[in-house]
């Protein structure tokens, strides 16, 4: 499954190499795949107590000087084989490929939160978070006044927070740029897995949603093992970071992107 996963070649090639017949190759890869994606809920979590909850923020605040962020959102189409049939065409996404468009939560040691990998290529990203268990969680305060980061394609809301279409002012222009540098976390962590995962971004030629969903979340189980391994570079001060968040306000506002404008960033100028 690994030499499948990590080369994105034929189950025909994978089957010579190891000198068995395409549907050995087959059922195995579909077996292993299957089991490796049946640890996510160990592997692919967000952090649920409330000191490693504030660490995380504080090593996302390391990243550009932005606070109270758990995560950074964003979606990337899977490209896959068109599956045929009477829903085959609601898998081509708006550049006119086949894909499932899969949205993923990263923090800033680029490992995935949270994992949603089953709407097909053609759903906006919006409509993904709108439907997600994520957002159920975030609007019962789960994570206190944590908030996600992300493009402008995501609705502005008090626990996710998007960049201004047009800054007018200095404080403004200082959200937008620590806003989109510590969201480029997210886009860091996909160019990773798509590197170690070449089957991601060559494209899956399983014929069937059941067969190609737990070939992504397979891969990101492994991708967060491998993430697991990962020293941080710099030393996170929880405490100093725990000052900075007691200035602020304890709950979230209604327009949480205007309080941090206004009462935060307008402070650092």
């Amino acid at each position: 499954m690994l030499r499948f996963a990590a080369t994105g070649s034929f189950l025909m090639t994978v089957a010579d190499f190891c000198g068995i017949s395409v549907s050995s190759a087959q059922m195995i890869v579909h077996k292993v795949t299957a089991a490796i994606a049946a640890l996510h809920t160990k592997f692919i979590k967000f952090p649920n107590k409330s000191n490693d909850i504030l660490k995380s923020k504080a090593k996302n605040f390391n990243l550009s000087g932005f606070p109270r962020v758990i995560g950074a959102i964003d979606c990337i189409h899977i490209r896959i084989k068109s599956y045929g049939g009477e829903d085959g065409e609601i898998y081509r996404n708006r550049k006119g490929f086949f894909s499932i468009n899969v949205q993923a939560i990263v923090d800033s040691s680029l490992k995935i939160l949270d994992l949603v990998a089953h709407w097909p290529g053609s759903t906006h990203d919006a409509t993904i978070f709108n439907n997600s268990f994520i957002k159920m969680r975030l609007e019962n305060g789960e994570f206190g006044n944590g908030v996600l980061l992300g493009d402008s394609g995501y609705p502005s809301l008090p626990f996710l927070l998007t960049p201004l279409q047009n800054p007018q002012t200095a404080a403004e222009t200082l959200y937008n740029e620590a806003q989109i540098r510590t969201r480029s976390m997210v886009e860091r962590a996909f160019g990773i897995l798509g590197k170690q995962f070449p089957v991601l971004t060559l494209g899956s030629r399983f014929r069937t949603p059941e067969n190609t969903l737990p070939l992504i979340t397979a891969c990101v189980v492994l991708f967060n093992i491998t993430r697991s391994n990962e020293e941080d570079v710099k030393d996170i001060n929880v405490d100093a970071y725990n000052n900075i968040e007691r200035e602020l306000h304890q709950n979230l506002t209604e327009n949480e992107r205007e309080y941090f404008i206004h009462n935060y960033f307008q402070r650092l100028l």
